[in-house]
């Protein structure tokens, strides 16, 4: 018994200075790892009294992050839109008309030309409405003519306004309505056969567009 005494007691002296010993379990029920720290320190009687501090500390698995990431609609609605774009100027860039040479445009803002295309692409589009309004070559019956007023916008106008050398928000607007206008008038004689209100569509869409892609509303606030 006076040896058992004397090996507490010296067990005592050496053990002076916390030690610590972490543990790893790893619950079979829960992906989440647990460290227990186990801290044996002397008493100032010469007595050992070990004491235990348990420290959870929860990990992530790769399924929590993965559900995170997707909950989270905002970055899924920057790359829609970038997709969207991107097909969207591909196919305007395919069949809208374009400069046949790959030198510069010279229809720059402030020259002649530029100008004119503008000039044109605007005329094209009242002559439109005119003609679609049935006010020039009055006819009963639907004929060329108002064919050709219904869709002015999308054969003169755009590619009119397309032909200067725009800006990067004012030709991504005029890439969408190459592509929105012939959706509305071949959608809308199915609910009302006129051209007058196919016109009046495609140049609310014209000017919608504009408003949204230049910041019309932004700046007028």
């Amino acid at each position: 018994m006076q040896a058992l005494i004397s090996n507490v007691s010296c067990y005592s002296h050496v053990s002076r200075f916390p030690t610590t010993f972490p543990i790893l379990r790893n619950d079979s029920y829960d992906t989440r790892f647990r460290r227990t720290t186990i801290k044996i320190r002397a008493s100032s009687d010469g007595a050992d009294t070990p004491t235990a501090e348990e420290r959870e500390g929860e990990l992530e698995s790769p399924d929590s992050k993965e559900e995170s990431r997707n909950s989270n609609p905002s970055s899924t609605a920057p790359a829609i839109d970038k997709d969207i774009k991107k097909v969207v100027q591909k196919t305007a860039a395919t069949f809208a008309p374009r400069a046949s040479t790959a030198t510069k445009n010279p229809a720059v803002p402030g020259t002649t030309l530029y100008t004119v295309f503008e000039l044109q692409g605007y005329a094209s589009m009242l002559f439109g409405g005119v003609l679609s309004f049935n006010l020039i070559f009055p006819s009963n019956e639907p004929d060329i003519w108002r064919l050709m007023g219904m869709w002015s916008i999308w054969m003169f106008t755009i590619p009119s306004l397309r032909a200067r050398d725009c800006s990067k928000n004012e030709k991504e607007a005029l890439n969408y309505l190459f592509l929105l206008i012939p959706l509305l008038n071949v959608l809308i004689p199915f609910f009302w056969k006129s051209f007058s209100v196919v016109w009046s569509a495609d140049t609310i869409a014209f000017f919608g567009m504009y408003a949204w892609k230049l910041g019309w509303l932004q700046k007028t606030k």
